[in-house]
């Protein structure tokens, strides 16, 4: 595929949003509501403060994540799914039925975090 049928291809462009290690992890941690920056690295288990900071970031550049500060003191900031970031939330949950389905994920440790209905 040369590299402008790959721009105007949707599949590769969705690819190139939602690709890197904890992207996907950090918009299935946010399905369910709002979440504080400590509470997804806590759920988030292994990711550095700076790639959590990172991915943040940049689901907030694209349009998937909404940032909200709050004027108390210390500063409360949340992070929530945009509805560009919830429509989403069907590719995740899709793709946990298939890691159960078709590669053999059976322990309890892959049943967690299921995607909020």
């Amino acid at each position: 595929m040369s590299p402008e049928s790959s721009d105007a291809c949707p599949v590769c462009r969705t690819a190139e949003v939602i690709s890197g290690k904890w992207t996907l992890l950090v918009i299935r941690d946010l399905a369910g509501d709002s979440r504080r920056f400590c509470e997804l690295e806590r759920s988030l288990e292994g990711i550095s403060p700076r790639t959590l900071s990172l991915r943040l970031r940049t689901l907030e550049d694209v349009g998937i994540v909404e940032r909200q500060t709050f004027p108390e003191v210390p500063p409360r900031v949340t992070y929530a799914l945009t509805e560009k970031g919830a429509a989403l939330i069907p590719l995740i949950e899709d793709m946990r039925v298939y890691g159960i389905q078709w590669l053999d994920v059976d322990s309890p440790a892959s049943l967690q975090h299921p995607v909020p209905a």
